[in-house]
């Protein structure tokens, strides 16, 4: 598969680069950012896949995450994709909470946004296979994560597919969107009207209707303007006690839901992931 290096710099003994490639998936150019710690010659890695939330691209984390001192520690490959299709001839919306930058990790099924909406297809099974051909990864060996949209994202994605990842935490994420304005306008929007059709995209839902992964970790800033509207973190914690479905939800006193509150707790996310991953 070709891609495009666009930026390649040394950083903590590895390498931080920002990609570019056409996709089949969305019909447009996507752009991804990896951060390949040092290693000896031939030696394959686990990989953390991040899942950034509304408004972002790849490079919000990559930027401001503070993950690549622990990724090099620890030997964890870190992979950020954008959050949405992009260009002239993507439809968008004015809002900030639909359209480009707000994908929503879905396969859209509506017109006009399901010739390029398919980010679900695009991060379950186009990056990956660019990144298993491209990067030395062990694929063996995945765990994934995400903010906000993003940890919605990285949730539903290792609920439908538990044989895949071995760990898998979040950032705020967005609990339950059948059950919040954010999720409402964009699954019936991307979706349409038939609520049935949500709960793939829905972790709450996916736990109830038999879905499980390994255990869970949320940190929620207690401070954070969209919790008690939109995220919701109470509803994933019931659906996951109802369902006997491990979780670790750990409320933060004082934080928000800034990139300030996921450089914090970012290298013990990391360190999280890397026990599960070479346990």
């Amino acid at each position: 598969m070709d891609f495009e290096i666009t930026a390649q710099v040394a950083a903590f003994g590895g390498e931080q680069g920002v990609y570019k490639h056409r996709s089949s998936a969305t019909g447009t150019d996507m752009v991804f950012s990896a951060y390949v710690p040092p290693r000896e010659s031939g030696t394959k890695l686990p990989i953390i896949w991040y899942l950034s939330g509304l408004t972002c691209t790849h490079a919000n984390v990559t930027e401001k995450g503070e993950f690549r001192r622990a990724c090099s520690e620890l030997g964890l490959i870190f992979v950020a994709p954008d959050t949405s299709p992009r260009g002239d001839r993507v439809p968008d919306d004015d809002a900030y909470d639909f359209g480009q930058g707000a994908g929503f990790y879905v396969d859209a099924t509506e017109a006009p946004w399901s010739e390029h909406f398919r980010m679900r297809s695009y991060i379950e099974e186009e990056l990956p296979a660019l990144i298993a051909e491209s990067f030395p990864v062990d694929m063996k060996s995945q765990g994934i994560t995400g903010h906000s949209m993003g940890g919605h994202g990285a949730l539903t994605i290792a609920l439908r597919s538990p044989a895949r990842f071995k760990s898998v935490s979040a950032f705020a994420p967005i609990s339950s969107p059948l059950n919040c304005p954010w999720g409402h306008k964009a699954l019936s929007g991307y979706l349409g009207p038939d609520r049935q059709k949500w709960r793939e995209y829905d972790a709450c839902a996916l736990i109830e209707d038999g879905r499980r992964a390994p255990r869970i970790l949320v940190d929620q800033g207690m401070a954070d303007g969209f919790l008690a509207e939109q995220l919701k973190p109470e509803l994933l914690e019931e659906a996951c006690k109802s369902a006997g479905q491990p979780l670790t939800l750990r409320r933060q006193d004082g934080y928000d839901h800034s990139y300030y509150f996921i450089s914090t707790f970012m290298e013990d996310h990391l360190r999280w992931h890397a026990e599960r991953l070479f346990g």
